[in-house]
């Protein structure tokens, strides 16, 4: 199979879809892999390193976008759906129920786009999903203690205290991978650390982890009313594979929380579960809004490309060969890969996609890639 590896062009995205060791596997497997110049180089990379691997080195992206199938890291960015085809398969992170106007690019172009956050083995683990949410959950506590800094706009709160002040406080809204390795790092800060979630079997296995250090909390409604406003710290943490992350904390309770206190929301590339919070960038990572500071990068993990990009393809690797070797016949011999199928064949295909969009049909959908580019 031909492969094309182009670079990333969202806001200081450094990762790679796929390194050099990646790169060397597809090659002594038969297949060929063409890599636009300097895709690697933020991740540490260089273009050498591809060449030596066994790579076709290309100066212009598009070469790489018209291979069989292109593996990347982030979403298309709207300049990107002029290369979408009906012969293309994507294979990359799509976070389709945030983006109405990518979905409907995709419909419309008949491409099959696999997407690796609902990339799901039979037990439900999302392989692809983990190794990001392990990075960005770690990353969303050192964001916040950063921001917490007055110079920052923050409260002026060290997480961890001293003796004689109390530490700052942590409040964490989910206790999957994100809100685990979020409250890892809290609590090696010496932070107060609380976990807010609806699985109690999820929470006892949190108090096997954490013991008393961390305060562990049923969700609900009256519970996110009593700590938010009390938090330093407040970082969303919920994930439902393949839909929009439900707002748990409304704008009212937001201007409850005091002046110079930090949002971090990692579900914002699903939509968010904080109202007031919307998506920034690397280039601009905060905003105020309530006298709080709000940060909502989607691609937290690329401002650690050489980890990020080892941890994807430690994980990614294993099914992009199988794409590379069986094709689309892939996806009827390999359950997991399956479940990231999101669209095929000018329609949207995985259900929770779907019920997110039920008025995406192609006969609406055909002006979409012009209209993005203009």
């Amino acid at each position: 199979m031909q492969i094309g590896l182009p670079k990333e062009i969202k806001d200081q995205e450094f990762r790679v879809g796929l390194t050099p060791n990646s790169v060397q596997a597809l090659c002594s497997g038969g297949h060929q892999v063409v890599v636009e110049a300097g895709a690697g180089a933020g991740a540490g990379f260089s273009d050498q390193d591809y060449v030596q691997a066994g790579a076709k080195l290309v100066s212009d992206g598009a070469i790489a976008w018209a291979q069989q199938m292109v593996v990347k890291v982030k979403e298309p960015q709207p300049s990107e759906y002029q290369y979408f085809r009906q012969d293309l398969i994507l294979f990359t992170y799509l976070h389709l129920a945030a983006e109405r106007q990518l979905t409907e690019a995709l419909v419309a172009s008949g491409a099959t786009a696999i997407a690796y956050e609902t990339v799901a083995t039979p037990d439900g683990k999302l392989p692809l999903l983990t190794p990001m949410s392990i990075i960005a959950g770690r990353l969303s506590v050192q964001f916040g203690a950063r921001y917490l800094e007055r110079q920052q706009g923050g409260r002026g709160v060290l997480l961890g205290g001293i003796p004689g002040v109390a530490p700052g406080r942590v409040v964490i809204l989910g206790g999957g991978v994100v809100g685990t390795e979020a409250a890892r790092i809290a609590v090696g800060m010496g932070a107060q650390v609380q976990i807010l979630d609806v699985n109690v079997e999820r929470l006892a296995y949190l108090e096997t982890l954490f013991g008393s250090r961390v305060e562990l909390r049923y969700s609900t409604a009256a519970t996110i009313a009593e700590v938010v406003p009390q938090a330093d710290l407040l970082i969303g943490a919920v994930l439902i594979p393949g839909r929009r992350a439900p707002i748990l904390v409304n704008r009212d309770l937001v201007a409850k929380m005091r002046p110079g206190s930090v949002i971090i929301d990692v579900a914002v590339d699903q939509g968010g579960c904080i109202e007031t919070l919307h998506p920034t960038s690397h280039s601009h990572p905060t905003y105020v809004e309530a006298g709080v500071v709000h940060f909502g990068v989607p691609n937290m993990p690329g401002a650690t490309p050489w980890t990020a990009t080892q941890a994807l393809n430690n994980s990614t690797l294993p099914y992009v060969l199988t794409l590379a070797n069986q094709g689309l016949g892939a996806l009827a011999t390999d359950a997991a890969l399956a479940q990231g199928l999101n669209v095929a064949d000018y329609q949207i295909v995985h259900p929770a996609v779907r019920a997110v969009f039920p008025d995406v049909a192609p006969q609406q959908t055909l002006n979409v890639v012009n209209a993005a580019l203009n």
